[in-house]
């Protein structure tokens, strides 16, 4: 992939992952715009990086999509890469019945409906152009599961399964179809977590994960998996029950608090 002259849109794109990724595709001379639910948040973006466009969105609501898709479609026709990066990630302890039932699936509405339906929506549009991608966001955690976090773990693997899926039915068109698969990052994403529950766990910085990302990104490597994530995905081939186990230290510890 051409890291410059692309339009780009960002789904989650007010902080952490996305907002970096934002921010060095305008370095590289790219029209950039990104979505997310917070209309703070996004006013704080734009007025960190000049050029960045912003509209508020919610990945997990279809009518919001069909409207974002309109906006696009008036505003930027030349869209040309898509980033679903917008996700949720909760600690969630199965023995307390205290969730309701929407409190337990909404990490799948973000973090497979949304991408599901972001595809769908844009797809299309994206199959015009001659240098075209889809990046999906998906985590280490999608090749083997950190037991406080089974419904984001779940989400993970679903989105990755997908994906692989998706760039099979693609394969014989222009459109490309990435998967980034980050190790656990220094964002706002880990603010449910504790030292005790990341024990153990090498935290990359942000500013490193997404230069590894555009590095694969512009070499066409389709699943990219920065830092600890190519280890997971090793362990979890070679060493399934041990990385398992590696991972579910702090589940006791759960139970206790």
């Amino acid at each position: 992939m051409d890291l410059s002259g692309n339009t780009v849109l960002i789904t989650g794109g007010s902080s952490g992952i996305g907002l970096e990724i934002a921010k060095q595709f305008l370095k590289r001379d790219n029209k950039v715009i990104i979505t997310g639910r917070n209309e703070q948040k996004l006013q704080k973006a734009k007025e960190q990086l000049e050029g960045l466009t912003v509209i508020q969105n919610d990945v997990s609501n279809p009518d919001d999509i069909e409207k974002l898709y309109q906006r696009v479609l008036k505003d930027f026709p030349d869209l040309n890469i898509l980033i679903n990066n917008a996700g949720i990630m909760f600690k969630i302890n199965l023995q307390n019945h205290n969730h309701s039932a929407l409190e337990l699936t909404k990490e799948l509405d973000v973090n497979v409906k949304g991408p599901i339906w972001m595809n769908n929506a844009f797809l299309s549009l994206l199959k015009e152009k001659t240098n075209a991608a889809i990046v999906n966001v998906s985590s280490g955690l999608a090749f083997v599961p950190l037991p406080i976090s089974p419904v984001y773990c779940s989400t993970k693997a679903a989105l990755h399964s997908y994906t692989l899926s998706l760039r099979e039915q693609l394969r014989n068109t222009s459109l490309k179809v990435f998967e980034l698969a980050p190790p656990a990052t220094k964002t706002e994403l880990l603010g449910d977590f504790s030292e005790e529950d990341m024990k153990g766990t090498s935290i990359m910085s942000i500013e490193d994960m997404v230069a590894t990302f555009l590095k694969g990104l512009s070499k066409d490597e389709y699943e990219i998996r920065p830092g600890q994530s190519n280890q997971l995905k090793f362990m979890s081939r070679f060493f399934p029950n041990f990385i398992l186990k590696q991972l579910s230290k702090n589940v006791d510890i759960m139970h206790t608090e």
